[in-house]
């Protein structure tokens, strides 16, 4: 009985984990690095954040042509060119001479992040055993969460050798989880190209006939608005109201995202199982309702110890949340290839990430930050709404509801 409620994983998982936990412990080295490198050059502190907005923006508009690749060469040659490609720009970045050259080897970087994002995703939604999609994603989560929890630690050791060794740490991480991958997964008839797969394998799922699922119209709902308060919201407006509502430095918003990253942690792995017992409706439901009480709460934090609880709790909701969704995705494409739905989702999230932090940023300097955090959470409450009346996704694939 236990077996059958815990199916055995494809190696393909383990090895795509592996893989974004290695990203993810470069990346988290990397991160505070790259503004501060910028302003070395002697820029603005605009330009210097505008780096971000550049890696981010090319991951959005190459996200078509990751998808492309996805369903012409397969998921490993994808996922290995791509973060070779950010292994190449990185490793460049850290010879950088100037800000211009800077900015463009981000930039390149951002094409080859948008490459192996979409192909791991739709590799792992395409492996995932049905009674275990949950599960998968929570896994996924999990590596990255870690890695980049451990990333600082590891920053601060290389913080002594200057701003371009971070740059050069990550650069040799890039390159262990793309050979860690391609060896893995050399065999995999899953991630070969469609030519090489089984001639009676299920026909890749175009873009359209995803839409016509209301289920996947719903996830670009929430996965947009998810990526506006998670990806956006959460990274950048936060830290300004910790300083300017606190007079808190780096170091204490640091520590305020951190128990974000505690209650996620909390509940990362049972929001996988949950979603496979329960359903991913009752998760989706209680995570966004979670996430609008939290950042309408956010704001009216009267001290720094009330923010770091509400901040726990939002946690917590995004866990509930974010592996629901990529079971919903798994759930639409059934084991079916679909390069061009994964990359449709990759490319709502990544623009509820861009618009979210310049949207709630102008609200901010117009009417305060209450009215920023209650346009973000009436956004999710959007999210929440639709997910209430649309039944549970595992319908879609013949299984019960939750």
């Amino acid at each position: 009985m236990r077996a059958a409620s815990r199916p055995r994983l494809p190696f393909e998982v383990w090895a795509l984990v592996a893989g974004g936990f290695t990203v993810a412990l470069g990346y988290g080295v990397v991160a505070p690095a790259i503004p501060q490198f910028a302003l070395e050059f002697g820029v603005s502190s605009f330009a210097a954040s505008a780096i971000v907005s550049a890696f981010a923006l090319m991951r959005l508009v190459s996200a078509p042509l990751a998808g492309w690749t996805v369903g012409r060469f397969g998921e490993r040659r994808t996922y290995t060119v791509g973060i070779l490609i950010v292994a190449a720009s990185t490793g460049a970045a850290a010879l950088a001479a100037n800000y211009a050259q800077f900015v463009v080897l981000r930039g390149i970087g951002g094409i080859g992040s948008a490459m192996f994002t979409v192909a791991a995703t739709a590799l792992l939604i395409k492996v995932s055993p049905p009674d275990a999609r949950g599960r998968v994603a929570s896994l996924n989560a999990a590596g990255f969460l870690l890695g980049g929890l451990l990333g600082p630690v590891f920053g601060g050791l290389l913080a002594v050798f200057g701003l371009r060794a971070p740059f050069v740490f990550y650069f040799f991480t890039l390159i262990a989880a793309a050979a860690v991958v391609a060896v893995a997964l050399r065999r995999s008839r899953n991630a070969a190209s469609p030519a090489a797969a089984a001639a009676d394998a299920p026909e890749a799922m175009a873009l359209c006939e995803a839409w016509r699922v209301p289920q996947y119209r719903a996830l670009l709902l929430s996965v947009f608005a998810f990526g506006w308060s998670s990806y956006g919201v959460r990274v950048s407006v936060i830290p300004i109201l910790v300083a300017v509502a606190f007079h808190g430095d780096a170091g204490t918003a640091a520590w305020v995202l951190a128990a974000y990253a505690a209650g996620n942690a909390i509940l990362i792995f049972p929001s996988g199982r949950w979603n496979d017992t329960v359903g991913r409706k009752p998760m989706l439901v209680i995570g966004c309702a979670i996430l609008v009480v939290t950042y309408l709460a956010v704001p009216a934090a009267p001290s720094l110890p009330l923010l770091f609880a509400v901040m726990l709790v939002a946690g917590a909701g995004s866990a509930l949340v974010n592996p629901g969704q990529q079971a919903v995705l798994a759930d639409v494409l059934d084991g079916r290839r679909g390069g061009s739905v994964v990359a449709a989702y990759s490319m709502t999230s990544d623009l509820g990430g861009v618009i979210g932090p310049l949207v709630a940023g102008a609200i901010v300097d117009l009417a305060g930050f209450g009215w920023a955090f209650a346009v973000t959470a009436c956004l999710i409450a959007v999210a929440l709404v639709a997910w209430t009346v649309l039944p549970d996704s595992r319908r879609i694939t013949g299984r019960a509801a939750g």
